[in-house]
């Protein structure tokens, strides 16, 4: 594991809100020597307000153009990141963070997906008001299969047994 960094410069991690990206990215980035990036929060930080203020004020459809103009314009060398679920939907991100690494497509199933975001209803997901979370599950899947080069069970242990896994798929 001496000289993991070396192989890649950046990892993406994507997947449905509550999957744990931004809790396993952090573990992940201090396993391999790599900076930490959740692009929720570089978002967050550069419009002054939170998702869901983004969400409420100006629509879903905006959140996701604020989206795609962080991630192509923020540096991602270097680094782990976490990306929001709705990346997906930006052929132009997709390309940027293939070209730099490894995407990781973290998986799981709608039911566990549920239970963990009911817990923290105000976390700003990117979709039209009439849509359930399962019929954002069943539009993004295939989206996050397409654009995976990995794709990691995340429901079957703790997010560094995750984070384990990733190492594990991306270095062996």
């Amino acid at each position: 594991m001496s000289n993991i960094r070396t192989q890649f410069q950046t990892i993406s991690l994507i997947g449905m809100p509550g999957v744990g990206k931004s809790t396993v990215g952090v573990i992940l980035a201090k396993l391999i020597g790599l900076e930490f990036t959740d692009t929720d929060l570089s978002i967050q930080a550069r419009e002054g307000r939170t998702l869901q203020q983004i969400i409420d004020t100006d629509g879903h459809l905006r959140l996701r153009d604020i989206e795609e103009q962080v991630l192509v314009s923020e540096p991602v060398e270097g680094r782990v990141l976490a990306t929001g679920g709705s990346v997906i939907y930006s052929e132009a991100i997709m390309e940027r963070l293939r070209a730099a690494g490894p995407v990781v497509y973290l998986r799981a199933d709608v039911a566990t997906l549920v239970q963990r975001v009911s817990a923290n209803p105000d976390r700003g997901i990117a979709s039209g008001a009439d849509q359930t979370f399962e019929d954002i599950y069943n539009e993004r899947t295939p989206l996050y299969e397409r654009f995976a080069t990995h794709s990691v069970d995340a429901v079957g242990g703790s997010a560094d047994a995750v984070a384990s896994l990733i190492v594990q798929e991306l270095y062996s």
